[in-house]
């Protein structure tokens, strides 16, 4: 085998190449199939830059959610309350700015605290007491949609909000929506955060072995609160935009975005045991999943059987189970592989 195969085929190993190759072929199976029609009802194809300026526009909230979810699953953990954190964020911002009549930025403030505390929550109980991530995160995904809903006795929305705050999550600035630069600047820091810090070094080695972790001498509690807490201050940036895009602060703002989220981060490669997984891989799932969602509403037959986000959330979750079944397989043959390798070979024959 050449020097060129053998590195074509090292690279087709890596999860990340054979997702990108994905998003290419469904990208360009949009860009020749699909027809939509903008909001001056003029009829444009999926590959126009508008069409891809509002991919990205609508991509933000669930891409920011699958950033902070990434370290978080390193960990073998889960936080399925960051959708519901999203609505009780929007909520808190228009009760703050509306009702107790703050300034926009005082108030936005104060809701990127209200994360940082409602993150603070989890972290208590996952780190603090130990409990398990799944039922706590369960809890408070309950929780947090609850008060959402008795701040604003399920029937109250924010609107009419500031036009210098609607431009966060409406215009544009060099070229590229205004969210996109914050979805960006969060995508650096948490790379950063996961790839060059002991910090994210710590993330993997307490997914492996959080036993081990603290036998090593690292802080297993502090580096999962941290983890925790990060996801209900991105938490609370995304009901920000989210309220600046739609114009409206409710509660059910969010709602299913935790779903989709986790969908971006194990689609990406990061495995739910823990331990293994990059924002890199993060950003190719967010990106796979925003273009299925938003191509299939410029296919035509769909249009016309006004389903696409039933069938998006039928292709989205198939692609989940087939992640998973994936790495399930793997880490079968590989158990498989191991023990053959251990085995003993067959006694010698005695002369």
């Amino acid at each position: 085998m050449t020097r060129g195969a053998e590195l074509i085929r090292a690279g087709w190993r890596r999860h990340e190449v054979r997702l990108l190759a994905v998003l290419v072929a469904e990208w360009l199976v949009f860009y020749y199939c699909g027809t939509s029609v903008n909001r001056h009802g003029v009829v444009v194809g999926f590959g126009t830059l508008e069409r891809q300026g509002d991919i990205l526009r609508h991509s933000c909230e669930i891409g920011l959610l699958a950033l902070v979810l990434t370290p978080v699953i390193l960990t073998a953990g889960i936080d399925l309350s960051v959708g519901s954190l999203l609505g009780l964020c929007a909520v808190v911002f228009g009760q703050l700015w509306h009702d107790a009549g703050l300034s926009v930025g005082a108030a936005a403030a104060l809701t990127l605290v209200a994360g940082a505390l409602a993150g603070g929550l989890n972290a208590g109980l996952i780190a603090g007491l130990r409990l398990p991530p799944l039922i706590v995160t369960l809890g408070t995904y309950s929780l947090f949609r609850g008060l959402a809903e008795a701040l604003t006795r399920g029937a109250v929305t924010y609107t009419d909000f500031p036009a210098g705050f609607l431009a966060l999550g409406q215009d544009r600035a060099l070229g590229l929506p205004v969210q996109a630069w914050a979805f960006l600047a969060v995508a650096a820091a948490v790379w950063v955060l996961v790839h060059r810090t002991m910090t994210g070094r710590a993330f993997r080695v307490i997914g492996f072995s959080p036993e081990g972790a603290r036998y090593a001498g690292l802080p297993v509690r502090r580096t999962l609160a941290l983890a925790y807490v990060l996801a209900g201050v991105v938490a609370a940036l995304a009901a920000l935009i989210y309220t600046a895009r739609i114009g409206q602060a409710k509660a059910d703002a969010g709602t299913g975005y935790e779903l989709s989220a986790i969908a971006a981060v194990v689609l990406g490669g990061t495995s739910i045991f823990g331990g293994r997984g990059s924002v890199t891989g993060t950003l190719l799932g967010v990106a796979a999943i925003a273009v299925l969602q938003n191509g299939l509403a410029t296919i035509p037959v769909v249009i016309r059987l006004n389903a696409a986000g039933e069938i998006a959330g039928l292709l989205t979750g198939a692609l989940l189970l087939g992640a998973l079944s994936a790495e399930a397989a793997a880490k079968v043959l590989s158990q498989l592989r191991r023990r053959r390798q251990s085995a003993p070979g067959p006694n010698p024959v005695a002369p």
